[in-house]
């Protein structure tokens, strides 16, 4: 692995930006593909390599975290490991989440998709088996994009099965699990559910952390490349559950060239919010080759580009961003280049403070940085950069110059129940002053388990009944839409 510090003039690869936007380097590693954050600590942060190994990079310097090498089965095609996501309680836990192409040693065939946990014991890594996806054929389109949702649940992408044209018609189908948007419960063997489907190869999904909305981008064919949106009804639950994307019917907005039998006679499919053709328009507008989706920004030192949803495609290197819609069945609108190249971007990241990054494929890994640095500790009100000159505000963004309200903080804290056997979960808002008396909810595996309203101290107690395995919690302030990371907990029932 390449641990050099970066060393490139950004000034070969930016020009001025439309958000007066820049790319920071963060480091250069050995084929980077993803890169996340501790949910506890956004300067720990955490890369993917595509041949297996994860590298931690702190406040202490760059170190070997993991390494996954036996088990990833790499680099044909687009096999490899594909995604991590690490388990809400980390410093706590030490578990973390992979999805990777697997070689015969890690059960079924070279290539097969695998969804496992990992945690240290014993001075080793030891390996929790969750999904595995018969994936052998072809070594493309494996998707793989790994992702905690608003609702405590693990969810994973997998591409059509690969080959072109979805020759196996996977996307239609629900009877195998390709093509698709799973959801998964954060544990060994658990059952995969379809959440959406008629997707060819969502490489990249997430979850913007305002609202929970899901923004997917998915590869398109030879024709169309697109963006769709799944918005959260209400806060701490995921849409999109039962919609069909159209694929391999649809490419884009438009019907597929060569559609498969499973097409005759089916409707009902979901358009995209956005697509851009792969022949380039000459006016600017976006094209490429296979897109590279991204996140709705939340960090207010962005300026302009706050609430915006930012994506790229892996030909063109162009990073650009566009207004996603406000009302349900609309499109986005002000699609935009923001200034910013990367050669091959092959993915994009968050951290725990809603920083973003971007990943070139050769080796850099950068952080979008503002005018000012972001804001990691406590909550501010920040003003957004004005606009480039001339620019227009897109429905449904932020004027320049608004301030942005700092989101409320919850933290999920457990302790021990004094003389009792039941635990006790204490959920804390900040800031308190607006927040005394304010109702909070608590879910459980995503439902809704019961509802206090917050003392003095903004602070509410919950007691939770025990039960057989590990459970997730999380709280709510559903009159704000603000929600806490989750917390996985193991609740053995009291012996008898």
């Amino acid at each position: 692995m390449k641990l050099a510090a970066l060393a490139i003039s950004l000034s070969l690869l930016c020009s001025a930006s439309a958000s007066a936007a820049a790319l920071q380097p963060v480091g250069v590693f050995e084929q980077p593909i993803f890169v996340t954050s501790d949910p506890g600590n956004p300067d720990r942060l955490f890369v993917a390599e595509r041949e297996g190994k994860v590298i931690e990079v702190g406040s202490g310097g760059v170190a070997e975290f993991a390494d996954l090498t036996s088990l990833v089965s790499c680099c044909a095609s687009e096999r490899g490991l594909l995604s991590i996501a690490l388990a809400p309680d980390l410093d706590a836990s030490g578990r973390f989440f992979a999805a990777f192409t697997g070689k015969v040693a890690a059960g079924g065939a070279e290539g097969d998709i695998h969804v496992d946990a990992f945690h240290r014991e014993g001075g080793g890594l030891l390996r929790e088996p969750i999904l595995s996806i018969g994936h052998s054929v072809n070594a493309n389109h494996n998707g793989g994009q790994l992702e905690f949702g608003p609702d405590g649940y693990l969810y994973v992408s997998t591409g059509d099965g690969g080959g072109g044209g979805d020759p196996f018609e996977s996307g239609q189908s629900l009877s195998s699990l390709l093509g698709k948007i799973l959801r998964l419960e954060p544990r060994a063997g658990a059952d995969a559910a379809i959440w959406s489907y008629g997707l060819r190869n969502p490489w990249r999904f997430s979850f913007d952390r305002a609202n929970g909305d899901m923004v997917i981008g998915d590869v398109g064919q030879g024709a169309r490349e697109e963006i769709d949106l799944a918005r959260s009804p209400a806060p701490g639950v995921v849409g999109g559950s039962g919609l069909n994307y159209g694929w391999n019917c649809r490419e884009g907005f438009i019907a597929y060239t060569a559609p498969g039998a499973s097409c005759a006679g089916a409707g009902g499919f979901t358009d995209p919010v956005f697509d851009y053709p792969h022949t380039d328009p000459e006016d600017g507008s976006a094209h490429g080759c296979a897109i590279t989706g991204g996140y709705v920004v939340r960090d207010p030192s962005l300026g302009d580009l706050y609430g915006r949803y930012l994506y790229a495609d892996f030909c063109a290197g162009e990073i650009r961003s566009l207004a996603l819609p406000s009302v349900a069945g609309g499109v986005a609108t002000d699609d935009r280049s923001e200034g910013l190249n990367v050669p091959s971007p092959v993915s994009f990241g968050e951290d725990s403070c809603g920083r973003v990054y971007v990943i070139s494929q050769g080796g850099p890994v950068y952080r979008f940085t503002g005018a000012t640095p972001a804001d990691c500790t406590e909550p501010a009100a920040v003003t957004p950069s004005p606009t480039r000159p001339g620019a227009r505000t897109p429905p449904g963004a932020v004027p320049a110059g608004t301030p942005i309200p700092a989101p409320v903080r919850l933290r999920v804290t457990l302790r021990e129940a004094e003389g009792g056997s039941k635990p006790l979960l204490a959920v804390h808002v900040s800031p308190c002053a607006e927040n005394r008396g304010t109702p909070v909810q608590l879910n459980r595996g995503g439902i809704a388990v019961a509802t206090k309203r917050l003392d003095r101290h903004c602070t509410a107690r919950f007691r939770v009944r025990a039960g057989e395995g590990r459970s997730t919690f999380r709280a709510l302030l559903p009159s704000a839409g603000y929600r806490s990371q989750v917390l996985t907990i193991a609740l053995a029932k009291p012996r008898p």
